[in-house]
């Protein structure tokens, strides 16, 4: 039995899909642990992420990374607790974009529970660009 669902992929995208299945499910079982280390190992040494704060219309832009580190060693701006849960991987062309819910306890230790979006960008097997959003309170 061969093709998406049998044993073999028949073709380049299937192997391609699965690929990227694989990253996602590494990529987010690491954000939910905010396990730095193995997000970085999800990510291309040019690494950007726009996070969904920050002043600028882009958001804060961490870059590379070592922004990703020093953003999760930052214990002032992470949440005491986050879950996310909900989460689906859409593709749309050479873009893939992610729902999902978080939930947990902020900083200042009030409960939170919002949905949100990121769109992202996959070079050389790897995440190149995270942008986040997150709904309004």
């Amino acid at each position: 039995m061969s093709g998406k669902y049998g044993l073999l992929p028949t073709t380049w995208e299937d192997t391609m899909a699965d690929a990227i299945d694989d990253l996602f499910r590494r990529f987010g079982k690491a954000f939910n642990k905010a396990d730095a280390e193995e997000i970085a190992a999800c990510v291309t040494d040019d690494f950007e992420w726009r996070l969904n704060a920050g002043g600028a219309p882009s958001g804060r832009v961490l870059k590379g990374k070592e922004g990703l580190r020093a953003h999760f060693a930052d214990k002032s701006t992470a949440h005491r607790e986050a879950r996310y849960s909900e989460a689906r991987i859409h593709r749309a062309g050479d873009k893939l974009f992610g729902t999902f819910r978080v939930t947990g306890i902020d900083h200042a230790g009030k409960p939170f529970d919002r949905y949100g979006i990121d769109l992202y960008e996959v070079k050389d097997g790897k995440i190149s660009l995270k942008d986040s959003y997150l709904k309004a309170e």
